[in-house]
């Protein structure tokens, strides 16, 4: 019986009825030509279930007593129903992409079953546009973000005439990854001392971290304090989900004038369209918005698990003008990224724990109510392929994440690219926070005014 670390473990601990700790993703494809969308759902169905090979992350489950050790252990099934993981839907008339959000978003807020393995797949049909839509549901427990994203691209090939598709848990799949070759004894005594090491500097490391937030103002350090808004509230499991893509192109197209990142031109569009709506609700506060943002650990070859550090970011959404407030929150990131550039791994996923620290209180009752928020939202940026994708033939036409509401963080923004777009996913609560899908409009608003910035530089 394999013990959990303790990053997979906190999310079994956090989870609750209002407050669910799976991810998930809504990707669609297109069918191959001459291919109906039945037929290619019927053709998903069948590759996923004839699969009965099961990679050992899809059989993994806690174990029994799952309320007493399936929050430290994990246990594993040797038999999957696929029956129950694998479901088929059927979108209601007329198949809009309304209908599918709907889906999702009801969806999205049902508890996982703990004494089965915690993933499921949803092979909907009926979209009026003849598309297919696969959404995921995964324990955040069994993967983050990065490693939910590449278990799905190791079931597609960049080559339109491939028909070997089969499910994300075929073992085969694995051999895709380049072999890692096993350590010697000098690399892991070397590996202990290194990690001894950084054990040891985590003093200096949290001092450098503590100086950095006193002498620098654009340094958001940890257990600071964000304004109070309708974001940082208690909340139900009904949730609402929004999704839209954006040319990535014209995201670049700024990223490359302003001489910033892809990932600023993203922060900066959440920045600008919580703005327009906290001040639709006559809610914005007068201290800027802190977000909470997410950095990957992951190398190369490690999918499984989770391996996150995070930096806080001021939004500057008390700025008015784009420009500036463009300019204040890429100071904010570069800073905040500068000092995790300056600590071991192990010290930069200690600092994103301490940033993360509140999330373990909030359900403490009271907590949230009486407690000043650290941050105010969770803005992720997870990388997809560069490259067009497809499943037995048929394209990979949009990758949505579809993240976690949690009490006192009501909205979550996670994002990732394809080939040509930016894909965002934006999840909420769905009665704390009315009117969500307004945020899209917002977030085009928002483009639209870096695209001026943008001209005038």
């Amino acid at each position: 019986m394999p013990y959990m670390p303790v990053t997979s473990s906190m999310f079994l601990l956090a989870e609750t009825r209002e407050q669910p700790m799976h991810v998930g993703g809504l990707q669609l494809f297109v069918p191959r030509e001459g291919q109906s969308s039945s037929e290619l759902a019927e053709e998903i169905i069948e590759a996923f279930c004839g699969c009965t090979d099961v990679h050992p992350l899809f059989r993994k489950r806690p174990a029994s007593p799952v309320t007493l050790l399936g929050n430290v252990a994990w246990s594993y099934d040797d038999d999957i129903d696929f029956d129950y993981h694998v479901r088929r839907a059927v979108l209601p008339r007329p198949g809009r992409v309304r209908e599918l959000l709907r889906y999702v978003s009801l969806n999205h807020g049902a508890l996982m079953d703990r004494f089965r393995p915690m993933w499921e797949i949803h092979v909907i049909e009926g979209l009026d546009d003849g598309r297919v839509a696969l959404y995921t549901k995964v324990h955040h427990s069994l993967v983050d973000g990065v490693s939910a994203l590449r278990l799905l691209h190791r079931t597609l090939s960049d080559d339109p005439d491939d028909r070997s598709g089969t499910a994300p848990w075929d073992p085969a799949l694995a051999e895709r990854r380049p072999p890692r070759p096993a350590p010697s004894l000098r690399s892991r005594v070397s590996g202990l001392a290194n990690v001894a090491g950084q054990v040891a500097g985590m003093g200096p490391a949290a001092a450098k971290v503590a100086v950095s937030g006193l002498r620098d103002p654009e340094f958001v350090a940890p257990l600071g304090r964000a304004p109070r808004t309708i974001l940082d509230v208690a909340i139900g499991s009904a949730r609402r989900f929004a999704s839209q893509q954006w040319e990535l192109e014209r995201l670049r197209a700024v990223a490359d004038a302003r001489s910033i990142t892809l990932n600023d031109v993203i922060v900066a569009m959440c920045a600008g369209a919580l703005r327009s709506y906290l001040i639709e609700h006559d809610a914005l506060p007068d201290a800027p918005l802190i977000a909470a943002v997410p950095v990957s650990m992951h190398t190369d070859g490690d999918d499984e698990g989770n391996a996150v550090t995070a930096i806080l970011v001021s939004l500057a959404t008390d700025e008015p003008d784009p420009e500036r407030r463009l300019d204040k929150l890429v100071d904010s990131a570069r800073h905040s990224k500068s000092v995790v550039r300056g600590l071991r791994p192990l010290q930069a996923l200690a600092l994103g724990a301490a940033n993360f620290a509140p999330l373990a209180f909030a359900t403490v009752p009271g907590f949230v109510q009486y407690v000043p928020p650290q941050f105010n939202i969770i803005i992720s940026n997870v990388p997809g392929p560069s490259k067009h994708l497809y499943w037995n033939g048929a394209r990979l036409d949009g990758v949505y994440p579809v993240s976690i509401p949690t009490q006192g963080l009501a909205l979550n923004i996670t994002v990732t690219s394809t080939a040509e777009h930016i894909n965002f996913g934006l999840i909420g609560a769905r009665a704390q926070l009315p009117s969500l899908q307004r945020l899209l409009t917002h977030l085009d608003t928002a483009l639209e005014e870096l695209e001026k910035v943008a001209r005038t530089r």
